[in-house]
């Protein structure tokens, strides 16, 4: 099943990789290989890329970093193609980029001989970014009668799917609460009405998707390429204020 139906979708800044996501999904379609086999390479990809930083080597920790975002699509492309819709997949998914998140920051932070106060400052802005992200673009396919395993309202343990444990459903939905229940409660609260808005548009979808995981890790490679890892704390520090800009514009459209 798609994210969307074609008439709803718009330009994913975030998501580039998709086209070579494909491409991975098809090819192992008739194997033996699962989506989980693909998070777990985007997990290899993403912590050798933090190896590649703490070495210095940073044209190679970049280009770990865009294919753990090729890979990060590629494991919901294959559960599509699959046919093998699965909330262990999701919550799994999302646990990992977490982890990664906060493993990134802190070694940019010890890299870079940074404050810790300012590198969780901008761990939780980044992470708010993205929960915004996520927030309008699950309203956006729910609406829609798009990809539902992913809900807006992330309360009670879902019932697992065709070929999936309930009791691994229940444990990674209480470790994802665990990790991004602050975030979302955060966002609602921040925005509530997004709910019932009748309007996200196409544009507006793709101006907003500048805060989706793939385009983040985007700006960090390019950052580490032009040899600026010094900045990259301050910059998603500053990039944070753009969530009020967004939600200002969200209330503008749906008055």
């Amino acid at each position: 099943m798609s994210k969307l139906p074609k008439h709803n979708k718009f330009l994913d800044l975030s998501d580039y990789g998709r086209p070579i996501a494909k491409i991975i999904a098809n090819a192992l379609k008739n194997t033996s290989l699962t989506p989980v086999h693909v998070t777990i390479a985007f997990v290899i990809s993403g912590l050798i890329a933090i190896a590649c930083i703490f070495k210095t080597y940073y044209f190679a920790a970049a280009f770990f970093l865009i294919l753990k975002s090729i890979l990060d699509a590629a494991d919901g492309e294959l559960a599509r193609v699959k046919n093998t819709p699965s909330y262990t997949g999701r919550y799994l998914d999302s646990i990992s980029d977490i982890i990664l998140n906060l493993l990134l920051f802190l070694t940019i932070c010890y890299i870079s001989d940074g404050a810790i106060t300012y590198t969780l400052l901008a761990f939780f802005g980044l992470q708010l970014q993205g929960t915004l992200y996520n927030y309008y673009y699950v309203i956006l396919r729910n609406k829609h009668n798009g990809d539902t395993t992913s809900r807006i309202f992330e309360n009670d343990v879902p019932t697992a799917l065709k070929g999936e444990k309930q009791r691994n459903v229940t444990i990674l939905f209480k470790v994802y609460k665990l990790c991004y229940g602050v975030f979302d409660k955060l966002i609602y609260h921040l925005d509530k009405d997004a709910v019932t808005a009748n309007n996200l548009p196409r544009w507006f979808m793709t101006i907003i998707s500048g805060f989706g995981l793939g385009f983040q890790l985007l700006l960090i490679a390019i950052m580490l390429m032009l040899n600026l890892l010094p900045y990259i704390i301050p910059f998603f520090i500053a990039y944070s204020f753009l969530i009020l800009v967004f939600i200002g514009i969200r209330r503008l459209i749906n008055p």
